[in-house]
C-alpha cells in the first residue's frame, strides 16, 4: 500500500476492508491487554479504536488477539513434506512467517535446492523468508552434494526475502580466521549474521560474537545462554522434536532480559507438526512453566521481527500487516482464528483450503551410491573401540570408549549391550566412501534402519544389528531415491519415500505422518524404547555437533575437530 492510502484510510476516511470488533488486544510493546476495535485494509492494520467502518467485520466478542507468530530458525525439509503442506500445517496453529535455512536441501542440490524451496513457496499463504546457508558441505569431514562458496551465495543477497547469513556453524572456521568463512561474512557484514556455536567460550566466544554473529539456538544450559546472552547475543530457545531446551533454558528469561530471547523449532518431524502443534506449542510451554503470558507471545512475535529486522509485523499497530491469531485463552492457548495479509486462512484449528498454482520439481535425481564399495564388515584392530553414545532428548552425543566384541577377527554388534554397528554411505557422487563405526543407544534387538536424512551432508546412513538387514535397509531406500527404511533380515518392513533430494515427500502430511507411524512401530517391534528413532539417528552424522559423530569419511572428535580412529589402542 501506498502510504497516502494508509494514512486515509488511519484517518477513518470512508470504508476499511475489514474491522475486528470487540477485541482483547495482546500489545508486546506496552506488556498490556485492553479491548479495541482493529481497522485493516488490504494487508495492513491502519488503526485501532472505535470510529472505523468496514466493508466487512468480525466480532471477536472478547477474543485475545496477537499478532501472527514467527519461528526464528526453522528447516523446513525436516518435516519431510514440502513447503506447501508445511504452510498447511503451521498456518493452522498461528504461525504466519518462517525464518527458514534451507542448508539440508543446499547440501543436496547447492543453489538449485534453494531456489527449489523459494520456488515452492511462491503465491503462498506463509511468508517464508531465507537466511543463506553458511556451511554448504558444513565442515570438510563430509562429502555433501554440492560446495557453495561466498561468490555462489551472495547471487542471493538480491532476493528481498533474503535477509541475511544462517547459522554459522563453521565456529572453528570464525575464531581462527579461515578465509572461505571470513570472506562469507564480510559480504554479509550489512545483514543479519545467524550462529551455531554449541559451548563455545571464553575467549573464543567472543572471537565469534565479534566477527558480527548476534544469535545462536545451540544453548542447552543455563549457564552457556546467560554467557552468551551478556555478549549481546539473541537466544533461539528450541524446542524441536529431538532437541528439547525450552524447559531448562527458560529459567534465564526476566522481565528485564526478555527482550533478547526468541522461540525456533528448528528441526521438527511431521507427526509432531500434527500432534504438539508448532510455535503455539511452545508458548503453551512456556506459560505453563509459569513464564508471563504477554512475554511469551511478545518472544514469538516483536524479538524476532526486530532481530531480522522486519519491522512490518510482529506487532499489533498501525502501518504493520495484518498477521493475527485470535485465541480465547492464555493457559491453553488454540488459534481459532488466523489472518495473514489481512484475509482469514485459518479457522478452528484448520487451514482454509487454497488454489495455488502448481509448482512442478526442476531438481535432478539425488542417489548416486557405488554399492560395490558397501561393506559393513569391519575388521579389528585392538580390542577397544569408540562409540557414540546417544543423550536422550538431545543432539549432542558422548564420545564412549568400550570393549569391542570380536569374532573371527572382526569387530561386532553386541546387542547384549547395545552396542550396534553404524554407517555412512556418500550417496552423491558415488565416490565409494563409507564410515563406519558403533553407536550405543538406539536399543535395537534385531534388523536395521536407514535414512537420507543425516544431518547436513544427508549421505546414506545405517544403523542395524546384522550386515545384512542393514544392506536391506539401505537398498530400499536408494529404490526409493531417497527416503527411510524398517528391515529384519532380506525383509522390508515399512518405508517412507522422500524422494525430493531424499529428504521431502510429494504427498499430503498426513500420509506422510502415516508412514511415518509405520516406521516407528516397525523400529518398536524390533526392540527400539526411542519415540523419534530417525530423528535421533538423522543427527549422529552432524560433525558441528558435540562430542563424537560418523561421516562418510570417518569418526569426527568434534570437540577437536578432527578425525579419529574407530579403534583405541
Amino acid at each position: 500500500m501506498k502510504v497516502i492510502d494508509i494514512v486515509a484510510a488511519a484517518r477513518g476516511d470512508g470504508e476499511v476492508d475489514l474491522v475486528l470488533r470487540n477485541a482483547r488486544i495482546v500489545n508486546v510493546f506496552s506488556a498490556e491487554v485492553y479491548e479495541s476495535d482493529v481497522a485493516i485494509t488490504r494487508s495492513r492494520i491502519v488503526g485501532l479504536g472505535e470510529g472505523y467502518e468496514g466493508k466487512e467485520e468480525i466480532d471477536l466478542a472478547g477474543a485475545y488477539l496477537a499478532p501472527g507468530f514467527i519461528d526464528a530458525h526453522v528447516h523446513i525439509e525436516s518435516s519431510m513434506v514440502g513447503v506447501r503442506e508445511f504452510a498447511r500445517a503451521v498456518l493452522a496453529h498461528g504461525t504466519t512467517s518462517v525464518i527458514v535455512d534451507p542448508h539440508e536441501i543446499a547440501n543436496v542440490h547447492g543453489l538449485d535446492g534453494i531456489r527449489y524451496m523459494f520456488d515452492q513457496a511462491k503465491y503462498g499463504r506463509l511468508s517464508m523468508f531465507v537466511m543463506v546457508p553458511s556451511c554448504v558441505p558444513a565442515t570438510t569431514m563430509a562429502t555433501a552434494g554440492a560446495h557453495l562458496e561466498a561468490s555462489d551465495v551472495t547471487s542471493l543477497l538480491s532476493d528481498p526475502y533474503v535477509l541475511g547469513l544462517a547459522e554459522m556453524m563453521n565456529y572453528p572456521g570464525v575464531v581462527y580466521g579461515d578465509p572461505k568463512v571470513v570472506e562469507k561474512l564480510e559480504a554479509f557484514r550489512d545483514h543479519v549474521l545467524d550462529g551455531h556455536a554449541p559451548g563455545l567460550s571464553g575467549h573464543h566466544l567472543s572471537a565469534y560474537v565479534a566477527a558480527g554473529i548476534g544469535s545462536d539456538h545451540e544453548c542447552t544450559t543455563v549457564e552457556e545462554a546467560r554467557e552468551k546472552l551478556r555478549l549481546g547475543m539473541y537466544i533461539f530457545i528450541r524446542e524441536a522434536t529431538n532437541a528439547h531446551n525450552l524447559r531448562d533454558l527458560l529459567p534465564l528469561v526476566t522481565p528485564q532480559n526478555c527482550r533478547r530471547f526468541c522461540f525456533c523449532t528448528d528441526d521438527r518431524h511431521p507427526t509432531d507438526l500434527l500432534e504438539r502443534g508448532h510455535i503455539d506449542s511452545m508458548i503453551r510451554m512456556a506459560i505453563a512453566e509459569g513464564l508471563d503470558p504477554i512475554i511469551a507471545i511478545r518472544m514469538a512475535t516483536l524479538n524476532p521481527a526486530e532481530w531480522f529486522r522486519l519491522r512490518d509485523r510482529g506487532a499489533i499497530a498501525p502501518g504493520r500487516r495484518a498477521d493475527l491469531v485470535v485465541f480465547d485463552r492464555f493457559d491453553d492457548l488454540q488459534a481459532k482464528l488466523v489472518l495473514r495479509g489481512g484475509q482469514v486462512v485459518a479457522r478452528d484449528g484448520v487451514t482454509l483450503p487454497f488454489q495455488q498454482p502448481p509448482r512442478p520439481s526442476f531438481l535432478r535425481g539425488s542417489m548416486n551410491v557405488d554399492w560395490k564399495s558397501v561393506d559393513f564388515t569391519i575388521p579389528a584392530e585392538t580390542g577397544k573401540v569408540r562409540v557414540i553414545g546417544i543423550v536422550p532428548g538431545q543432539i549432542i552425543t558422548r564420545h564412549l570408549i568400550e570393549e569391542a566384541r570380536l569374532v573371527d577377527g572382526r569387530a561386532e554388534v553386541d546387542v547384549g549391550r547395545d552396542l550396534l554397528k553404524i554407517a555412512v554411505i556418500e550417496r552423491h557422487m558415488a565416490s565409494g566412501n563409507m564410515g563406519k563405526g558403533f553407536v550405543k543407544g538406539m536399543g535395537l534387538k534385531r534388523g536395521a534402519i536407514a535414512s537420507t536424512v543425516a544431518h547436513d551432508h544427508h549421505n546414506l546412513i545405517v544403523v542395524g544389528v546384522d550386515d545384512a538387514s542393514m544392506m536391506t535397509a539401505a537398498r530400499a531406500v536408494a529404490d526409493m531415491q531417497g527416503g527411510m527404511a524398517v528391515a529384519d533380515g532380506k525383509h522390508v518392513l515399512a518405508r517412507l519415500p522422500l524422494p525430493v533430494a531424499g529428504l521431502m515427500s510429494d504427498q499430503p502430511l498426513e500420509t506422510v505422518c502415516a508412514q511415518m507411524e509405520e516406521l516407528r512401530g516397525a523400529v518398536r517391534a524390533l526392540g527400539s524404547p526411542l519415540e523419534q528413532p530417525f530423528m535421533v539417528m538423522s543427527f549422529l552424522a552432524l560433525e558441528v555437533i558435540p562430542a563424537l559423530k560418523l561421516t562418510d569419511r570417518g569418526l569426527v572428535d568434534v570437540e577437536k575437530f578432527e578425525f579419529v580412529p574407530l579403534f583405541v589402542e
